[in-house]
């Protein structure tokens, strides 16, 4: 075969595919189009993590904001606009809509994670890890660690959005290095029930069993403030017995220093 007649066939071979391409495109945009919406599918995809959104709140969402999308062309249905009606719910973190060939909207959902919920005196809120805050739920509490007190957070009970200011970004980074060691840690996250802040920002971590207070002082030197917990724990309560002492202060260096009742 001469290497015209090669080169001839090779740009036939290139022409057919692409015209095949072309009317398979053109066949998928007509089929599509005579796809009409027949039903919802929701899915909760995180759902046995937090209940902050049901399925039938994602109905009832794009019912009343969306409005009629039974029956209609698969074509004429705004998925961005069904995107964004969802992601605007402050314990949504993303969702993704759209119609397969049986004509079914499906709409999955990625709720937000709590790591912390913060309690103010005015109200609380939660925060996922990334320090993103959204308010609490009415039809669902998520267990996760509660700080009360004097939160130096600006936000309130309403606001959703992301911390801005550096200095409360640094306080909330330093609160989740705390948070997070008391999750990892399996005698922790059962013996702490909450953690308090007083007028000067320092902590007080609260214990699901027994009356002692511990001060914990600025939420630094993490580690060896919990050794001190683990020896106050291993030696000093076998000691002295179990309601002894009010208040534990760990905040000095090398130092444990109990006060009795």
């Amino acid at each position: 075969m001469n290497k015209t007649l090669k080169y001839i066939l090779l740009g036939l071979g290139g022409a057919l595919l692409a015209a095949c391409i072309v009317v398979a495109v053109i066949a998928g945009s007509d089929s599509r189009k005579a796809i009409t919406c027949k039903g919802l599918e929701v899915a909760v995809l995180d759902s046995m993590q937090n209940s902050f959104v049901s399925k039938a709140d994602v109905k009832g969402y794009l019912d009343r904001e969306y409005g009629h999308y039974i029956g209609m062309v698969a074509d004429s249905i705004d998925l961005t606009r069904i995107e964004d009606i969802i992601d605007g719910r402050s314990a949504v973190l993303k969702s993704q809509a759209y119609v397969t060939r049986d004509g079914i909207l499906h709409v999955d959902v990625t709720q937000r994670k709590p790591v912390v919920r913060f309690q103010k005196k005015d109200g609380g809120f939660y925060a996922d890890a990334d320090g993103y805050i959204f308010p609490l739920q009415r039809t669902y509490a998520s267990h996760v660690q509660i700080i009360d007190g004097n939160i130096p957070l600006a936000a309130n009970s309403g606001y959703k959005g992301a911390i801005e200011d550096p200095k409360e970004k640094e306080w909330f980074r330093n609160m989740m290095n705390v948070v997070n060691y008391i999750e990892k840690s399996k005698t922790w996250k059962d013996k702490i029930v909450q953690i308090s802040v007083d007028a000067k920002k320092d902590l007080i971590l609260i214990p699901r069993e027994g009356k002692e207070m511990f001060l914990f002082g600025q939420p630094t030197d993490i580690e060896d403030k919990f050794r001190k917990m683990e020896k106050y724990y291993t030696h000093i309560i076998p000691a002295k017995g179990e309601g002894h002492y009010r208040t534990v202060d760990l905040k000095y260096k090398g130092q444990i220093v109990c006060k009795e009742k």
